[in-house]
């Protein structure tokens, strides 16, 4: 399809504003979409999605296949070749996400040219950062959106199939997207919710403020439906999601503000939920109540992801993170007072502007002082808009590289340290699915570590106790303990 104008729409009056982009006329036109009834389009019969970055996005894309499915009846299909929509939903957080993201489009150019009605769309935060900007690099894409409007996906696509437009749509409403997203359906043994968007923490280092706005939390009775919705469609796990989950602050159903601990407390009495977990939380929201709900819940898995991003108080400040080292250290320690067993896993940057190899020595002294089961390291590289992309990169490749490899070879002792410590326990495994190798089920502990072993699928989605009996590097293999009756 040859696209004959485009349209780019931005809600103006909107109480959240879409990150400033100066290249872009995003006044060009605000026409609303229209309020069509929607029905199965003629030759539109099957959708891919290829997704980028966090559980959130995860979820996101979830949603956009429950609402393709409800709205036009579209099933996904797994290589994008055989699809008559292809949505990509993307991150802008990891090095080089706005090129990764056009080297895939040219790879769909190539379908398109030989399907001309194949349908292109880019979503999530590099939709939502570069705007128009896709498609003037790629005109061949149809519909670019941000994460909060991916709901009009429905009519966007029939506005496309009938005006044969392209179309911008990433304002930022109130979490408008909620209260037009199909009924939740379960995709396995764990579900997945969002309980608030957006964050107000402005790390200098971090596009996630500019590309999903402030912090907007759910009502409380909108996150217990969608998570009641899950468990009746056989989830027995439900994760709950967030830029900065424990940040939440919604509206409960006494009228009153309710806090992230006491969401905890309120999903927790629902009628089969067997575990419950959370991500991703910022340590200037951890409190004292948090730390205890982990003795005091019994479906809360004991399993923490905290980043931390350095353990240089100096750098610290530099990221605006909000927080020291010693407050960390507070927080940990609060932690396993209530929680001994729980496993800790973190964030952490090397090479942010200005980093001494004493400011890295401190990252790995906090490293070793903490010791984590697991942990996401990066080498610092500038995300556009953000302030630190402001500043003079002045580490060099050369020290990032020795740097990254020096933290990455000691997480990976404590990890290896930390799966050995698994062996000869007897350890609950929720088995979720049918493992790589024949005769294979794998599963996952309440501490979040992956075991594999011998079973059968009619276990998926029960919990079973096993032996452990070898550690490899990211799992575990384990052995059911058959027990009588």
């Amino acid at each position: 399809m040859v696209s004959g104008k485009s349209i780019v729409r931005f809600n103006a009056t909107s109480k959240r504003c879409a990150i400033k982009l100066p290249a872009l006329d995003r006044h060009s036109s605000l026409r609303r979409l229209m309020k069509t009834e929607t029905k199965k389009i003629e030759s539109l019969d099957t959708l891919f999605i290829r997704t980028y970055g966090c559980q959130m996005n995860e979820y996101d894309s979830g949603r956009m296949a429950d609402m393709m499915k409800q709205a036009y009846g579209l099933r996904l299909v797994p290589t994008p070749d055989q699809a008559d929509v292809i949505l990509m939903n993307t991150c802008s957080v990891r090095e080089k996400a706005e090129e990764k993201v056009y080297s895939e489009l040219g790879r769909y150019k190539k379908l398109k040219e030989k399907r001309p009605d194949m349908i292109i769309g880019v979503g999530g935060c590099v939709g939502q950062q570069e705007g128009e900007r896709i498609q003037q690099r790629a005109p061949y894409v149809d519909v670019v959106f941000g994460p909060q409007t991916y709901h009009r996906l429905p009519e966007m696509i029939k506005e496309i199939r009938r005006d044969r437009v392209c179309l911008t749509e990433i304002d930022m409403p109130e979490i408008e997207k909620f209260d037009h997203l199909p009924k939740a359906e379960s995709h396995g043994v764990s579900g997945y919710v969002t309980i608030m968007e957006g964050c107000d923490k402005f790390c200098t280092f971090c596009v996630v403020p500019y590309t999903r706005g402030p912090e907007i939390s759910r009502p409380v009775d909108d996150i217990i439906e969608e998570c009641r919705q899950l468990l009746d469609g056989g989830a027995v796990e439900i994760n709950l999601l967030g830029q900065n989950v424990n940040a939440y602050r919604g509206d409960g159903p006494d009228g009153e503000e309710w806090d992230f601990t006491m969401l905890l407390y309120a999903v927790a009495e629902l009628d089969g939920l067997k575990r419950l977990r959370f991500t991703t939380s910022h340590p200037m929201e951890m409190t004292s109540e948090l730390c205890v709900a982990f003795a005091e819940i019994p479906q809360l898995m004991p399993y923490l992801h905290l980043p931390v991003q350095s353990g240089s108080d100096r750098m610290l400040k530099m990221m605006h993170r909000g927080h020291d080292r010693e407050t960390y250290f507070r927080i940990i320690e609060e932690l396993r007072s209530h929680c001994p067993d729980i496993a800790l896993s973190s964030d952490f940057i090397v090479g942010y502007p200005g980093e001494s190899e004493e400011d890295f020595e401190a990252t790995l002294d906090l490293v070793r002082r903490v010791v984590f089961d697991s942990a996401y390291c990066f080498k610092y590289s500038p995300r556009p808009g953000t302030p630190a992309a402001k500043s003079e990169d002045s580490v060099s490749e050369d020290v990032k590289d020795i740097r990254l490899q020096r933290l990455l070879a000691l997480m990976r002792e404590q990890a290896r340290e930390g799966m050995q410590r698994q062996v000869g326990k007897i350890i609950d495994v929720l088995v979720e699915k049918e493992g790589r190798n024949p005769g294979d089920m794998a599963g996952r502990t309440p501490d979040f570590r992956i075991v594999h072993f011998k079973g059968q699928m009619r276990q998926i989605g029960q919990i079973m106790p096993m032996r452990i009996i070898e550690a490899y590097g990211q799992s575990l293999r384990g052995e059911l303990i058959i027990t009588d009756g």
